[in-house]
């Protein structure tokens, strides 16, 4: 017999497109207990369209989907795309059996409306299971077990609409003139009377979607702490499936933050404490870690890639397009190495170079994403989504002492001191950073593509550092790249509460000009040197807004505390604004 319930997670709205939107959901089985699911029960996800129906609202057309125990009971499904049928077809069953393959066979979906808002309801069915655990069952003998969808799909409307509805917006397809979205970064869960505190902050972020609408909430990080002590103490700390999955039950389903992703899409992109603090791929050569990251990215896939984009398969690392602005996400945790044979050499943020053109690397489709972006769309914004800080450097990991170079003419290879500047100065301090100044190859080889190809308008979106602030990007020393805009905007963090432990704004670069504070960075084989000037920074709970407007070709910054009062901070002339206008190049 099949029993529709609520989901038990979400639903969380996912990766959008003008004329698709991927939705997710967990089923909730009363047999199961923490990750043991019964063995004895299947569940599939329930999809209906809200439409119209005179003075009311009915189920239009509707999907059953599949949420397998394998995934902890999580699926996603994608508005607007065509369904693949395969054995969900119980008429060509015979079909099938008869060619001894599957047949490939699609049902057509009516794609979604360009900026047009849509409902759906998702519900779950449980269904007893008697075949052996062993055997993969294929979709057509689920779907014989199944009643008529069209005469259960109006169930769904009879459902909490808090626990079963999602709301959306598609994106717009052109190069709109206005854009907004918000960003933000680490959700530390909260201990004992102070888990609601952690909630607290995606209560006023609901109201982003609702006037003078944001399009999607970028988190970029953090957005579990599977060590919530410190991964040497054993209290608090998630190293088996069961306890990385009750993070994710208790975040996910935290009543503000679970209303914010049933209401706008998310993007989301894991950080270090989805796994362990301060992770690198070097310890998978211990086998304890080893474990540790299978199921700690089991989890992160199942409730957090599987709702995102998939450009590249099953990587992390993805793309995406809102109103003609394009964003890469990058995974800068899973593939970073920090090989300790050659000092700051031979680490590597985006995994290891390329050396076979037929596997590109995360490194090569950024930098191919880069060029085709400006040549497709010219000046147009590039968002590089980082959840390691770009810049600003901390003080104790910039490059220091200065070392004067003539830069009249392009060296390459580079001359001796420029090599030492950028590989060997401030080594140590370097070395044991958790961001990109541990990694000066990757950051070298983004620097001088942007430089060589012109690549206008690049602007980075970061979190981690529990310390909010915008940054200008400037390039000396060589005329052409000294027309280049770029920028840097982190916002962190949503919870935490000791302020006083890190994030400290004075230990953070302001200006990498300034006496004291120099931290020029050298790309070698141009003439240019990168430096910037950071400002705005705060240490309040907080979430970023960005707005993009094309008429004025200004990114305006703004900065929203727990309450969602706007947070006065600092611009370059020390002036108390709300809000930080970063000047770009018209396109």
């Amino acid at each position: 017999m099949a029993t529709l319930r609520k989901p038990g997670l979400g639903p969380i709205v996912g990766d959008t497109t003008d004329t698709t939107c991927r939705i997710w959901i967990r089923a909730g089985d009363p047999a199961d207990a923490g990750a043991t699911l019964d063995a004895n029960r299947r569940t599939i996800g329930v999809i209906g369209l809200v439409v119209p129906d005179g003075s009311g609202e009915k189920i239009g057309d509707a999907w059953y989907f599949r949420l397998p125990r394998e995934f902890d009971r999580t699926g996603a499904f994608m508005l607007g795309e065509d369904v693949d049928l395969g054995y969900w077809d119980k008429d060509i069953k015979r079909e099938k059996q008869s060619e001894g393959r599957a047949a490939a066979r699609t049902a057509a979906a009516k794609p979604l409306k360009p900026d047009t808002p849509y409902k759906a309801r998702l519900g779950t069915l449980t269904l007893d299971d008697p075949f052996p655990n062993e055997i993969n069952v294929p979709d057509w003998k689920l779907r014989d077990r199944l009643p008529d969808l069209d005469a259960i799909k109006q169930e769904l409307m009879s459902m909490p609409a808090s626990d079963c509805e999602a709301s959306f917006r598609t994106f717009p397809t052109e190069n709109t003139s206005r854009l907004s979205f918000l960003i933000g970064s680490c959700r530390y869960p909260g201990l004992l009377w102070k888990v609601k505190e952690a909630d607290r902050i995606f209560g006023p972020m609901q109201k982003h979607f609702e006037s003078d609408p944001a399009r999607f909430t970028l988190m970029v990080g953090d957005q579990i702490y599977a060590d919530m002590l410190n991964r040497a103490l054993p209290i608090l700390r998630a190293d088996t499936y069961e306890e990385f999955q009750e993070r994710y039950l208790t975040a996910f389903g935290a009543p503000n933050l679970r209303q914010l992703l049933r209401q706008a899409p998310t993007y989301m992109i894991l950080d270090d404490h989805e796994i362990e603090d301060n992770w690198t791929q070097d310890r998978l050569k211990d086998s304890a870690k080893h474990f540790l990251f299978n199921v700690a990215i089991s989890a992160y896939m199942n409730y957090q890639w599987s709702h995102g984009p998939r450009t590249w398969g099953e990587m992390l690392y993805y793309q995406f397009v809102c109103g003609g602005y394009p964003f890469f996400v990058l995974d800068t945790r899973t593939q970073r190495f920090k090989d300790d044979q050659e000092g700051l050499r031979d680490n590597h943020m985006l995994g290891r170079p390329n050396i076979d053109p037929k596997h590109p690397g995360q490194l090569w489709r950024l930098l191919n994403w880069l060029s085709e972006a400006q040549k497709k769309n010219g000046d147009v914004p590039k968002f590089i989504v980082t959840s390691s800080v770009f810049i600003p450097n901390a003080m104790d990991e910039r490059i220091f002492p200065p070392v004067p170079v003539d830069r009249r003419e392009p060296r390459e290879p580079p001359l001796p001191d420029e090599e030492s500047l950028l590989f060997d100065a401030n080594r140590k301090r370097r070395e044991d950073s958790d961001s990109w100044p541990a990694y000066p190859n990757t950051r070298l080889a983004v620097l001088k593509h942007i430089v060589e190809n012109n690549i206008q308008n690049v602007v980075f979106l970061a979190g981690d550092i529990h310390c909010s602030n915008v940054a200008d990007i400037r390039f000396k020393g060589d005329k052409d790249a000294e027309r280049l805009k770029a920028f840097s905007i982190t916002s962190s963090a949503f919870y935490w509460p000791f302020p006083f432990a890190d994030g400290d704004p004075n230990g953070f670069v302001h200006d990498s000009e300034a006496a004291g504070q120099e931290d020029p960075f050298p790309i070698l084989g141009t003439k240019a040197t990168m430096h910037y000037t950071s400002y705005g920074f705060t240490q309040n709970d907080n979430f970023t807004r960005v707005d993009i407007d094309k008429s004025n070709h200004t990114l305006t910054v703004s900065v929203f505390d727990e309450h969602g009062d706007p947070v006065p901070v600092a611009t370059k002339k020390q002036t108390p604004p709300n809000a930080n206008i970063l000047n770009l190049a018209p396109w």
